[in-house]
């Protein structure tokens, strides 16, 4: 990942709190659900808390690809990679919060709670500078004048 892409894709992540993760259940079909991200500065994983018990660590088990999708009004960002269960007691107290024990009363040290960390490989975003009003303006010129619509920056970038 040159530093370049990753400090675009970690500043189009910085404030964003949750985001749908995406597995594969063991039959193939896909499911998501919002997580609450873990970490805000972004350096190629993310984290989340999890129930070791839940669901999603189930199709973790036979199908580790995951996708995480994470956006606002203006930005979007779509990372791909490989989750990973970690029982790491060290880093569960780190990233632990107040907001976590809302979901998990349990606490970090409990054997049922674990984190997922995603490594992402890659990243798909839209941004849009100056947010929806520039959004609104950008599809009213292109319908005036016919021209079509540029909703602003969208790369692909390998992580």
């Amino acid at each position: 990942m040159t530093s370049d892409d990753s400090r675009k894709v970690a500043e189009l992540l910085r404030g964003q709190r949750i985001g749908m993760l995406t597995t594969i259940a063991p039959q193939g079909t896909l499911t998501s659900r919002p997580m609450a991200l873990q970490e805000v500065e972004f350096d190629g994983d993310l984290w989340f808390f999890a129930e070791r018990a839940s669901r999603k660590v189930v199709h973790l088990d036979a199908h580790p690809e995951v996708n995480v999708t994470v956006g606002s009004g203006a930005t979007w960002v779509s990372l791909t990679g490989r989750a990973a269960v970690v029982d790491d007691v060290a880093k569960k107290r780190e990233l632990w919060n107040s907001a976590t024990e809302a979901w998990l009363p349990q606490g970090p040290d409990d054997a049922g709670v674990v984190l997922l960390r995603v490594e992402a490989t890659s990243a798909e975003y839209w941004d849009t500078p100056g947010g929806r009003l520039a959004t609104v303006l950008s599809f009213a010129k292109a319908k005036v004048t016919g021209q079509r619509f540029s909703g602003g920056e969208n790369e692909t970038v390998r992580l």
